[in-house]
């Protein structure tokens, strides 16, 4: 069980994938080898949900797309109306209308060799769009998740600024490789000063004494499902702050939730030995569960 199970659906052995605005069979879809994305991890991306035909948040997704790319100094010939095109174009090519997730990429271009200045870098950026069938595995609600703490950490902005959503993934690649060895779904990973900041692929909350806890954001994804969360606290006078704290702060919280846009907002059943009541039915996170798919409800409707 982890934070990103789903249910198989064998469906997706026949997709199309939108490369370059051409559309290939999943069996058939390639890019170069030299593509700076596939050679260096040079270039951004964005996780992106439909439901009931409506592409969820998908203003503030192509927004932090763009300001990913300009971080990184990528210039995206694409308008964001084109990008939602290119989106549109493959999904109606797979009959696809709902329980559907998207993985958009975009990379700084083919290269004219193996070289990571972008000065060999010839011709424009590459675009691919792989929309998949893909539906959250209801045990993840059920049953939660396990995490516990790591030793890798978030860098800091003069490394690499963590708003920049890149493909640029070593850093939490290598954390989630150490939760995985200690047999945890998601690792807890501190900021450069210490404190607290994020999972190595979602986004976290501590509930203590019925208030929500969360980092400032300076060192995590500005995670759109994050927002969402801290807006339906808000919305719903749910005790919450950002801020600075350690491990030690939120040692003994009574439940904790993670979230993405893949599947919301999710239970921490477990953090380490310590067993948490996230998953009650009564429990808070629950209720901001249901607080979350109301908001999702609601955006899908206007």
């Amino acid at each position: 069980m982890s934070s990103h199970s789903y249910i198989e659906n064998s469906k997706n052995q026949e997709i199309y994938i939108n490369i370059n605005g051409k559309l290939f069979h999943r069996s058939e879809a390639k890019i170069s080898v030299f593509d700076s994305g596939f050679l260096l991890g040079d270039g951004v991306w964005e996780g992106i949900r439909l439901h009931e035909s409506k592409l969820l948040f998908i203003d503030e997704h192509l927004d932090r797309l763009f300001s990913s790319a300009k971080g990184i100094s990528i210039n995206i010939s694409l308008k964001k109306e084109d990008i939602i095109s290119e989106i549109k174009k493959v999904l109606i090519k797979n009959n696809m209308q709902d329980d559907v997730h998207i993985r958009l990429i975009i990379s700084r271009g083919d290269k004219i060799t193996p070289y990571q200045n972008p000065n060999a870098n010839v011709g424009p950026i590459n675009f691919v769009i792989i929309p998949e069938f893909k539906k959250t595995n209801p045990n993840v609600y059920k049953n939660g998740i396990t995490i516990g703490r790591v030793k890798i950490i978030r860098p800091s902005d003069d490394i690499l600024s963590t708003h920049y959503n890149t493909l640029s993934k070593l850093n939490c690649i290598i954390a989630s490789i150490e939760a995985n060895k200690l047999n945890y779904d998601e690792g807890i990973m501190n900021d450069p000063l210490g404190n607290i900041s994020t999972c190595n692929s979602t986004n976290l909350f501590f509930i203590k004494n019925e208030q929500v806890w969360t980092s400032t954001g300076k060192f995590c994804l500005n995670g759109i499902t994050r927002s969402k969360a801290l807006l339906v606290c808000k919305n719903s006078r749910i005790p919450y702050k950002e801020a600075n704290f350690t491990f030690e702060d939120i040692k003994n919280c009574e439940e904790a939730f993670v979230t993405g846009t893949f599947a919301g907002i999710i239970p921490v059943s477990k953090i380490e030995q310590r067993n948490l009541v996230s998953t009650n039915k009564e429990s808070l996170t629950n209720k901001i569960r249901f607080l979350y798919n109301k908001h999702v409800l609601e955006y899908i409707n206007t």
